[in-house]
């Protein structure tokens, strides 16, 4: 079997979704935009800490 195509069994997969840290995304602000395919959408960063994300 060629290296490969074998698989270890200690070592986890790649994942398959990029993550990332939110302190990272606002960088001690409170809101961000977010242009995609030309709309802009805001991420914002409630009192609560929780996301919400508008158009």
């Amino acid at each position: 079997m060629p290296a490969a195509a074998q698989s270890k069994p200690d070592q986890a997969p790649a994942p398959a979704v990029r993550r990332l840290r939110s302190q990272d995304l606002f960088q001690h602000l409170r809101e961000l935009e977010i242009d995609h395919e030309g709309r802009i959408y805001r991420l914002r960063l409630t009192q609560l800490n929780k996301l919400i994300l508008t158009a």
